[in-house]
């Protein structure tokens, strides 16, 4: 036999992810690191459905791959990696978690299926609901995998199962996911950056153990009856912060543009005579104050607070409708009692600085994402996008600006710009959501005008062309009585620090009257 083909034969059978596996269910005696397949069938109903979210339809036939990852004797990351029967484009996508993490996003991988992309996802490592943390507690190992570990190994599983499957490599590979998701997209840029080409973050939770921590000072000031602000003043709040800053973007709609040049003074709110619905008592304007306060070093800030504009959006994140009933208080309790301390601390009597210095010794390394330094990242071609609403209740939206400045810092301004965008959404909320345009690619939602999938398009014609799209459009959608969705606001999303600006005249409802400027 000719050496040439004897080499060929070597390589055919040592490496049998080269070998096309027409059927599915031969996956399911895949051999991988740490791994075992638990599942691998087609699904050709067009539905899948599961406990832990919506029922998914209209889906294209798929390859569904089920597994377990153990690194170590006490982790169990599950992962699935579903893979498009006909049409697959040649790239996989990983989206990530929210929260705790603890299920499957299968409503993000519903919608990137469908377009012809493998996609996978994770658990995080635990099964859990999204406020509980309770899986961490006496468990070193699954606090890594949910911070790095699960992401990053779930990546790996996904290019070798996808390998397995279509006897040949992805492409081209993508994560995108919000808020812990986030996170999780910027520790794979810092610290894994040879897992995707291109990657979109949005409102990462970056500063984990100091944005957290700091969430301590507000749980204890709202705890006292005198200083808390029930949910039912909310709109006078806004009614006066709107007032005083609405216009500032040269258009009264109900939407600051960019509520960092909003410089309310809380003081105006004070009562006059008695408590009122529409005034604040003098505790509860030292309450705002610390809301919007945020924190600052002697080099400047170092955390943001509470973004003015849309502070009826604080009740389900912030003021809750008493004061341990938000889903903030609730990260904050149950990170403090099974993440940094245990059960039995009462975090109204516990000194916060002192927390603030155990949650960063014992987590900051494995789930803080805010190491400016992306230059392997960068050297390999690595593209990154990342977004934040500006009226985001859940995740202070100037903690991203202040990341992103801290990576021009690092990497230079012009450095940055070659790889990195970063995008300031007005009007949304945590993700999606809010009085403004807020729907623009993110977790497969299209967008009513250019392109079609907005920043993730963007993101892939950066990665595959080598430029980004510059007239990437937001939409806001309402739903009509008979049910239909209808867009009713269209703006220009812009790169930071452009911000979008009205030419004067036209429907101030119409992205075409508008321009991306230097502010």
């Amino acid at each position: 036999m000719p050496r040439n083909a004897r080499g060929f034969l070597c390589l055919l059978f040592a490496s049998p992810s080269l070998l096309f596996a027409a059927d599915c269910a031969s996956l399911k005696n895949a051999q991988l690191a740490d791994t075992q397949i638990t599942f691998a069938d087609t699904v050709t109903s067009g539905v899948f459905e599961s406990a832990t979210s919506a029922t998914q339809r209209d889906l294209p036939a798929f390859c569904r791959v089920a597994g377990q990852i153990r690194p170590t004797p006490d982790s169990k990351i599950r992962f699935e990696v579903w893979l498009p029967l006909k049409g697959w484009n040649g790239h996989m996508i990983g989206v990530g978690n929210g929260g705790f993490a603890g299920t499957f996003y299968y409503q993000q991988m519903a919608p990137y299926l469908k377009r012809g992309f493998a996609a996978v996802g994770s658990d995080a490592g635990h099964q859990a609901e999204g406020t509980d943390s309770t899986w961490a507690y006496g468990h070193p190992e699954k606090v890594k995998d949910f911070g790095w570990r699960a992401i990053h190994l779930t990546a790996e599983r996904g290019k070798q199962i996808i390998d397995a499957y279509y006897g040949k490599p992805a492409d081209k590979s993508y994560f995108e996911s919000c808020s812990d998701g986030g996170r999780e997209g910027l520790m794979e840029a810092q610290r894994f950056p040879e897992d995707y080409d291109g990657i979109m973050a949005g409102a990462p939770a970056a500063a984990w153990s100091t944005s957290i921590a700091l969430g301590v000072r507000v749980q204890q000031r709202l705890s006292d009856p005198a200083d808390y602000i029930p949910d039912r003043k909310l709109p006078a709040i806004q009614r006066a912060v709107l007032a005083a800053c609405d216009e500032l973007d040269g258009v009264k709609d109900g939407i600051i543009g960019d509520p960092s040049k909003c410089h309310f003074d809380p003081q105006v709110l004070l009562c006059k005579q008695g408590d009122e619905l529409d005034c604040l008592t003098q505790p509860q304007i030292d309450t705002l104050n610390l809301l919007y306060g945020g924190a600052t070093n002697e080099q400047g800030p170092v955390l943001a607070g509470a973004s003015m504009g849309d502070e009826t959006g604080w009740k389900d994140w912030i003021i809750g409708t008493d004061p341990v009933q938000s889903y903030g208080s609730r990260y904050v309790i149950n990170y403090f009692r099974y993440m940094v301390s245990d059960p039995k601390i009462n975090l109204l009597t516990a000194n916060p600085d002192e927390l603030l210095r155990q949650s960063r010794e014992k987590n900051a390394a494995d789930l803080d994402t805010v190491n400016p330094d992306l230059s392997r990242f960068a050297a390999r071609g690595g593209k990154l996008i990342i977004f934040h609403g500006w009226d985001d209740p859940a995740i202070p939206p100037g903690n991203t600006v202040i990341y992103f400045e801290s990576v021009k810092k690092q990497m230079g301004a012009e450095k940055t710009d070659s790889f990195a965008r970063l995008y300031m959404v007005p009007g949304m909320e945590h993700c999606y959501g809010g009085p403004g345009a807020n729907r623009f690619g993110q977790y497969g939602f299209e967008t009513a005008a250019g392109p079609k999938y907005g920043l993730f398009d963007s993101l892939q014609n950066w990665v595959e062309k080598g430029a980004p799209l510059e007239n990437v459009v937001a939409t806001h959608y309402e739903a009509e009585p008979n049910g239909t969705i209808k867009p009713t606001l269209t703006r220009p999303l812009c790169a930071y620090p452009k911000v979008a600006k009205y030419s004067g005249s036209g429907d101030t409802n119409d992205a075409a009257n508008f321009a991306c400027v230097a502010p």
